[in-house]
This record gives C-alpha cells, sequence and structure tokens, in this order.
C-alpha cells in the first residue's frame, strides 16, 4: 500500500508558523489540517490566536472552529477526523499539511496510538490530557506508577500518549495488558516533520507581545461573551491557557496585571514543554527563524530536504 505524504510543520507557540504555512500551502498545492487543541472550538478567537479568514488568504483549513466549548474533544477524536481530511485532501491531488503545536494531536497522527481498544472514555481521557498539560510527563508517570507499577515499569515518561491511556484503562478498571516501549509509526501516512524554531529570549518576548496584542485586540470581552452564553468555567475548553486567567480576575481573585502576568508565564512554560516533545522527532528538519529570515528561502529548505 503506498503511504499518503503528509508535511507536518510545527513548532512552540508564537514562534511564527502561521505566516509560513500558508505561503507553503500556495506554493505547494496544499490544504491545511489545524492541530491545535484550543483553535478547534467555537467563538475562541483571541485567545487561541485562531487564524482569521483574511489571514487565510484562500487556503482551505481542516478541523479548526467546529466544536462547541461545552463539549468535550478527545485526541482520539482528532485522530479520525485528521484521517478523514488527509485522505480527501489527497484525493484531491493536494498535498495534507498539517501545522500546530499540540504534541498529542500530532502523535495520534506520526504514530499508530491504537486508540480503538475496547475500554475508552472521551471525558477521562480529555481529563488526564489537561492535567498533563498543566502539570507535565513526570506527573502524569507517577500519577500511573500509583496505579500500576508494573505499567509504569514498561512505560517510558516520554511516551505521554501510551500514559495517558494506561491511566485511562486503569480508572475503567481494565486489563493493562503488554504496553510497548516503543512507538510504531502509522503506515497510512509517510509524514515530513519540519519544526520551526527561535532563540529562547526572541520567543519568549514574542510570546509576551503576543499576550499583549490578545489583550488590546479584547480578550477580556470575549471570555465575558463566553461566560454570558453559559459557558462557565468547569468546561474543559474555559480551562485553556489566556481563559482560566482571564476568569480568575473575572471573579476578583487576581488582578489585570496578575492575570496577564501568569498568561505569559503560562504561555511561556508550554513552548518550553513544546520544544522538549518536538526533540523527540529524529527525523524532523529544524529551522532557526532568528537564523533564515527569508520566507522563500524557509521555504525552499523544506523543499529540498523533504524532496518535495
Amino acid at each position: 500500500m503506498n503511504k499518503i505524504p503528509v508535511l507536518i510543520l510545527t513548532g512552540p507557540t508564537a514562534v511564527g508558523k502561521t505566516d509560513l504555512s500558508i505561503k507553503l500551502a500556495k506554493k505547494l498545492n496544499a490544504e491545511i489540517i489545524s492541530s491545535d487543541s484550543m483553535q478547534i472550538y467555537k467563538y475562541m478567537d483571541i485567545g487561541s490566536a485562531k487564524i482569521t479568514k483574511e489571514e487565510m488568504d484562500g487556503v482551505v483549513h481542516h478541523v479548526i472552529d467546529f466544536v462547541d466549548p461545552s463539549e468535550e474533544y478527545s485526541v482520539s477524536e482528532f485522530k479520525d477526523c485528521a484521517e478523514r481530511a488527509i485522505e480527501d485532501i489527497y484525493s484531491r491531488g493536494k498535498l495534507p499539511l498539517i501545522t500546530g503545536g499540540t504534541g498529542l494531536y500530532l502523535n495520534s497522527i506520526i504514530y499508530d496510538m491504537g486508540f480503538a481498544n475496547v475500554n475508552s472514555d472521551s471525558k477521562i481521557r480529555k481529563e488526564l490530557e489537561e492535567l498533563y498539560n498543566k502539570y507535565g510527563k513526570e506527573y502524569m508517570h507517577n500519577m500511573l506508577r500509583s496505579m500500576s507499577e508494573k505499567a509504569a515499569d514498561k512505560i517510558h515518561p516520554n511516551n505521554v500518549v501510551r500514559v495517558i491511556r494506561a491511566i485511562e484503562i486503569c480508572k475503567l478498571g481494565g486489563h493493562i495488558g503488554d504496553f510497548s516501549t516503543d512507538l510504531k509509526l502509522n503506515d497510512k501516512f509517510d509524514c515530513k516533520i519540519v519544526v520551526l524554531n527561535r532563540d529562547r529570549q526572541v520567543l519568549y518576548e514574542r510570546i509576551n507581545m503576543r499576550v499583549d496584542i490578545m489583550m488590546e485586540k479584547g480578550l477580556i470581552k470575549e471570555v465575558e461573551k463566553l461566560y454570558e452564553m453559559g459557558y462557565g468555567k468547569e468546561l474543559t475548553s474555559m480551562k485553556g491557557i489566556g481563559y482560566k486567567e482571564v476568569i480568575d480576575y473575572l471573579d476578583g481573585k487576581s488582578t489585570l496585571e496578575q492575570a496577564i502576568d501568569k498568561i505569559k508565564q503560562g504561555t511561556r512554560r508550554y513552548a518550553k514543554r513544546q520544544i522538549t516533545w518536538f526533540k523527540r522527532y529524529e527525523n524532523a528538519t529544524w529551522i532557526d527563524l532568528d537564523k533564515i529570515r527569508d520566507i522563500d528561502e524557509q521555504i525552499n529548505i523544506i523543499e529540498e530536504k523533504l524532496n518535495l
């Protein structure tokens, strides 16, 4: 069976994926599949830095702006939706281009994660994914060890998807079984991965600037409107970075300045975790956007190294 070629353009938040992704899509006759776990939600535009219609510049985007904030949405659901989009795009003679920085979403396409098991609960899995985003891989692995020493010994802490899946099975009272410590590549797709990066201090400055711009664009009003629409702080969607901090401000638990500082700090920490995650993609092509600033040169590097 011939594998479907898939180009993945990823990198930490605020690194500068959007502009390059649009120009790449136009050059390579591609359609874009978003792999951002916050941009799936409707009405949550400013805080998720969702691409606008103007920024899309006519390039078709999939798996974006279609989930109600009250709904739970798991990695396995993303996998199913993204795979359908990949097959549809390819069937029309175009290149599937995945762009975004949610590592669990990317892994579900790059690897065969075996989500189709008997014991499954999307709500539990989503809660576990949120715990990972908040506390990191060591916290999740320790949680698994508290439930099953045997499973924890078999699954490396870096294999977050397997750790989360094992915890889910434990919570459902299932049998852990023989978890492999190795990730098996998805045999449906030939994934070429490009990771964009910048000097850490430059990236952090971009993150701080992005948060300031979000506030200027009306993030407070966006959260107030979500509140008015009935979307409460208990929802998974409202616990995303940028939203939970504004909610604390609106609830009188912090000042506006404190909320802004917390958003910046939380986003910087998230970016650091993303970079650590992407370093595990052994065959990825890394592009330092501080050193290679010309977008045409960036595109040429991608085309040459990936034989596109």
